[in-house]
């Protein structure tokens, strides 16, 4: 089952993942041209990049990235009975459904608090840099509920289960 507009939003997602790889990589090549061939580096080229770095990994694995494609360390859940795997798949899931929205109210208090704090070049405030953290946070707790729904109701292999979940991003 695909969300209404799902093919189109992720397409979204896609582009804006791009153009942020595509501004970092613009901006690691003229801090390599201007530091030295005209022996002059530019501040500001690293703050893109590490700004474009942190927004888009976060920013891939909110709206991207499917759960099969996440690493995982699964010796243990691979040779387990496929019921124990579902067990598995539901507390991990609630796990870190409970640690995240236990955190989200200290983390919009400390992103509306850098508010105050801007970067050295660029001048941008750091509740803006670091708002993409609330994203990613929301966007795993909601695929998270997700996996769990799927994997209660399911009555195919846990881990078909966690495929589906991520498709259906």
């Amino acid at each position: 089952m695909r969300l209404a507009g799902g093919r189109t939003l992720r397409r979204l997602a896609d582009h804006v993942a791009v153009a942020l790889m595509a501004t970092m990589f613009v901006s690691f090549l003229l801090q390599i041209f201007f530091r030295y061939v005209l022996n002059r580096p530019l501040g500001w080229t690293e703050e893109v990049t590490v700004l474009c770095w942190l927004w888009v990994v976060l920013w891939s694995a909110s709206f991207i990235l499917a759960d099969r494609e996440e690493v995982r360390f699964d010796i243990v859940y691979g040779v387990v009975p496929r019921r124990i795997q579902r067990v598995f798949t539901i507390v991990s899931s609630l796990a870190l459904i409970v640690l995240l929205a236990w955190s989200l109210p200290a983390t919009w208090k400390y992103v509306v608090f850098m508010k105050r704090e801007h970067s050295a070049y660029l001048h941008m405030r750091f509740d803006l840099l670091y708002s993409i953290y609330l994203l990613f946070a929301v966007a795993c707790i909601v695929n998270h509920i997700r996996l769990v729904w799927r994997t209660l109701r399911a009555t195919e292999p846990a881990e078909s289960t966690v495929e589906q979940a991520g498709d259906v991003r």
